[in-house]
């Protein structure tokens, strides 16, 4: 429940954040108020990151969070491209496009959003997991088990609509 809570916590807060500050418009293809892909991220993130905690960087945990921030920035750059080019084949729509950019590697990912990725999943582990940690833990199992079903049926309905 513990992952599954992140993705939806960080699904709804990806969706409001790229509403209110980035587009301006509803974010995502899907009708309800989440946009997968920041659950997706975070999940990623915190996996990458628990992975990396295993190995034993004795004092040196700037190695640490360098590799976390590498591995991140192009994993998660990797993800954004896969979503681009997965919107645009299943629905024929381009939400975003980074060729205007300063340094664009095709038109889904560039190496700006590439870094602030990385920069956003070190903020992610070290800032905000801790205080997130206290609130994912005590979300009810009912109300994981409802936003899964309602996800589900969101995205059942967005696949049959387009």
């Amino acid at each position: 429940m513990y992952y599954l809570n992140y993705f939806f916590l960080f699904s709804i807060l990806g969706h409001l954040i790229e509403t209110i500050f980035v587009s301006h418009f509803e974010s995502g293809i899907l009708y309800g108020w989440w946009t997968p892909v920041y659950g997706i991220g975070v999940v990623l993130i915190l996996f990458i990151g628990k992975w990396i905690q295993s190995f034993s960087f004795q004092k040196k945990r700037i190695l640490q969070i360098f590799l976390t921030y590498l591995i991140c920035m192009i994993l998660l750059s990797f993800i954004e491209m896969i979503g681009g080019y997965l919107i645009e084949w299943i629905f024929h729509q381009t939400f975003w496009n980074y060729e205007n950019h300063q340094f664009p590697i095709g038109s889904y990912i560039s190496l700006d959003m590439a870094n602030l990725w990385g920069i956003a999943s070190i903020f992610v582990l070290y800032v905000l997991k801790p205080f997130c940690d206290k609130i994912v833990k005590v979300i009810p199992k009912w109300i994981t088990f409802l936003l899964s079903f309602l996800f589900l049926i969101d995205l059942g309905i967005t696949f049959l609509n387009k």
